[in-house]
């Protein structure tokens, strides 16, 4: 047995092998350190970026002769478009969707621009979810699954009947739902938003 292998200490000291190989270790840590992301080091993702195709460079390249663009009809003229809504010639859907006059009705205006949108609450509903007295908000409503849809303003309306004062938040009210609420003892606030 070599006195190396029997003396303990021999054993805790590392080799020269080993500390080489921990100094490159650390002098890579210092390089990936050193490595700092700026416009310098910037790269698209690989893939995201292709050649333009080069049309009408000869039969063989695939794209010769017609350019990609086949023989005649419209799309292989210059200054051709493809215009958002043209169907090919047939009836394009807005001018086929029902043309009932007046931003009021919910069928009126192919797309109904004019419409506002909103998310009802009944009274009736406040009557079987809300104690008496009770302060009714937008977020004690969607606590009772009322009004959950979020950024849509509530509306309340007057389906049903209301037997208990109520202090209501919403949006908007109808004229029969504030009467109502009113004549129950309540109050009606609206919110601004």
């Amino acid at each position: 047995m070599s006195p190396a292998a029997q003396d303990p200490a021999a054993k805790a000291t590392p080799s020269r092998r080993t500390r080489a190989v921990t100094k490159q270790g650390q002098g890579a840590e210092d390089e990936k350190v050193e490595q700092r992301i700026g416009l310098h080091s910037l790269a698209p993702a690989p893939g995201s970026r292709r050649p333009r195709k080069r049309v009408g460079r000869g039969e063989g390249s695939g794209t010769g002769k017609t350019a990609g663009r086949g023989q005649k009809g419209y799309g292989s003229r210059s200054g051709a478009k493809s215009r958002p809504r043209f169907e090919g010639g047939q009836m394009p859907i807005h001018m086929r969707m029902r043309k009932l006059r007046g931003p009021h009705m919910k069928k009126s205006m192919p797309f109904e621009p004019f419409r506002t949108h909103t998310q009802a609450v009944n009274i009736s509903d406040l009557d079987g979810r809300f104690d008496a007295g009770a302060e009714v908000t937008l977020e004690s409503m969607r606590s009772k699954g009322l009004a959950t849809r979020k950024d849509v303003p509530v509306k309340v309306l007057a389906k049903g009947e209301l037997s208990k004062p109520l202090t209501v938040y919403a949006h908007a009210f109808s004229a029969a739902a504030r009467e109502r609420i009113e004549a129950a003892g309540g109050a009606c606030h609206t919110i601004e938003d």
